[in-house]
C-alpha cells in the first residue's frame, strides 16, 4: 500500500516536473534575454537556502545522511524547494541536470509517511529506498535502472534483500504513472548494433579507462569550485550571484551557448555526428561552475553529455560506432561518478536495447574503476571491489 502510495505521488510529482521543465528549456530559447537574469536568479535561491533552511540545501547528500543516521524526518519543503530552484537555474541558463531534484522531490514525499505509519528505523531506510527509486525511475523512464540506482547508492551489500521487492514495484508505479500522464521521455536511437568482437571488448575497456577519468575530473572539479566559494566568499546568498555573473559573461560567446540547461539535443547530435574534442571538457566547466556556486538541478544529464560528447570524439580514433560509444560513455560517467555500475548498466539496456549489454557492463565496471574514491556525492559510503583494490593498490 505505502508503495503503491510513493510511486503514484513521485509519478505525479515528477511528470510536472518534467512539464515545468521543458517550458523553462523552451521559455529561455524564446527569450535569450532571460539569461541575463541568472544572477538575480542566483540571489533568490541564496536568499531562501540561507534565510529558512541552509540544511536542505544539501541536496541528494542530505537524503545520504539521513540514510546512514535517521533521526528527524526529511522535510517536505525539500520538495517545493528544489523544484523551484532548479525551475530558476533552467529557466536563466545554468548548466546542471534533473535527477537530483526527481530524487530529492520522491524522497521528501515519501518520508511524510515515515511516522504516519510509526515505522521502524530499519523500514524508514527502506522507505527512503523506495523514494529515491521512484524518482529516478519516473524521470527516465527507466524503472529497473531506478530500482538498482537506490540499493548501489547506498551501497548495495549494506541492504537488506527485503529493500530490493518493494524498490522495484515503487519503480514501476512512479515510472507507469508518468507514462499514463503522457510525459514522455527523451529519445535516444541506436540504429542497429553489430557484432561484438574480441576487439570490440578490448577497445571499450580502453576507452573506459578515459571515460572514468573524465568521470573523476567532474566530480574533483565541482567539489573544488564549491569549496573555493564557500572560502572566499562567506556569505552564501552572494555565492550563486558571482558566479551567474560569471557565466552570463561566459555566455556572451555563442560557441559557449550550448552549454546551457540540460543540453538534450547536443547529447542526440552525439550519436550521428563526432562531437568537438573540447564538448565535453566545457560541460564540466559550465556545470561545475553553475552547481558548485549554488545553483540547484541534478548532475546526471550533465555527465550524460560528457560521456556522450567524449564518447563521439573518440569515434575519429577508436574502431567502434559513434553511436556505441556515445551511447556507452552516456552511462560510464554516470557510473564512475555514482559509484552505481550496475545501475548504470541496466539503464543502458533500458534505454538503448539489451544487445548493447555486454559492452556497456565493460564501459561502467571499467570506468567505475577507475574514477576515483570521490564520486559527485560527497556523503555517499563507498565500499565494495573498488576500495579494496584501492586499499590493495595503496591508492
Amino acid at each position: 500500500m505505502l508503495c503503491l502510495l510513493v510511486g503514484v505521488l513521485s509519478g505525479f510529482a515528477a511528470a510536472f516536473f518534467l512539464v515545468s521543465l521543458e517550458w523553462a528549456t523552451d521559455c529561455r530559447n524564446e527569450h535569450p534575454w532571460l539569461l541575463f537574469l541568472l544572477p538575480l536568479g542566483g540571489l533568490l535561491i541564496g536568499y531562501f537556502y540561507h534565510k529558512y533552511d541552509s540544511e536542505i540545501s544539501k541536496g541528494n547528500n542530505l537524503i545520504l545522511e539521513t540514510y546512514e543516521n535517521p533521526g528527524s524526518k526529511l522535510a517536505f519543503k525539500l520538495a517545493p524547494s528544489i523544484f523551484f530552484s532548479t525551475l530558476i537555474t533552467h529557466l536563466f541558463g545554468g548548466s546542471a541536470g534533473r535527477e537530483g531534484t526527481a530524487v530529492q522531490m520522491s524522497t521528501a514525499i515519501a518520508d511524510q509517511f515515515s511516522n504516519k505509519f510509526s515505522l521502524t528505523t530499519n523500514e524508514r531506510k527502506t522507505l527512503l529506498i523506495i523514494g529515491i527509486s521512484a524518482g529516478f525511475a519516473a524521470v527516465f523512464g527507466t524503472p529497473l535502472a531506478g530500482a538498482v540506482f537506490a540499493l548501489e547508492l547506498l551501497y548495495f551489500s549494506k541492504i537488506s534483500l527485503k529493500s530490493i521487492v518493494p524498490a522495484l514495484f515503487t519503480a514501476y508505479v512512479a515510472h507507469y504513472t508518468v507514462y499514463y500522464l503522457g510525459v514522455e521521455h527523451t529519445q535516444y536511437t541506436i540504429h542497429s548494433i553489430p557484432e561484438i568482437k574480441a576487439t570490440h571488448l578490448i577497445w571499450m575497456a580502453i576507452t573506459a579507462v578515459i571515460f572514468g577519468i573524465a568521470a573523476r575530473l567532474f566530480s574533483r572539479t565541482t567539489h573544488f569550485l564549491s569549496n573555493q566559494f564557500c572560502k572566499h566568499i562567506k556569505n552564501p546568498i552572494f555565492r550563486p550571484v558571482l558566479g551567474g555573473i560569471i557565466l552570463v559573461g561566459l555566455f556572451q560567446f555563442s560557441l559557449f551557448s550550448k552549454y546551457m540547461g540540460l543540453g538534450i539535443p547536443v547529447i542526440q547530435e552525439a550519436f550521428v555526428t563526432q562531437s568537438s574534442s573540447f564538448d565535453f571538457m566545457l560541460k564540466i566547466a559550465f556545470t561545475a561552475l553553475t552547481l558548485g556556486c549554488g545553483f540547484k538541478g541534478g548532475e546526471v544529464t550533465p555527465l550524460f553529455f560528457i560521456g556522450a560528447t567524449l564518447g563521439s570524439a573518440l569515434s575519429g580514433i577508436i574502431p567502434i560506432p559513434i553511436a556505441i560509444l556515445a551511447a556507452v560513455g552516456f552511462v560510464a560517467l554516470f557510473a564512475g561518478a555514482t559509484h552505481t555500475p550496475v545501475a548504470s548498466t541496466l539503464m543502458a539496456m533500458e534505454l538503448f536495447g539489451w544487445e548493447i549489454g555486454i559492452l556497456a557492463a565493460i564501459g561502467c565496471f571499467v570506468a567505475y574503476l577507475f574514477s576515483g574514491r570521490i564520486g559527485i556525492y560527497s556523503s555517499q559510503v563507498v565500499g565494495g571491489i573498488k576500495i579494496r583494490l584501492y586499499e590493495l593498490l595503496g591508492l
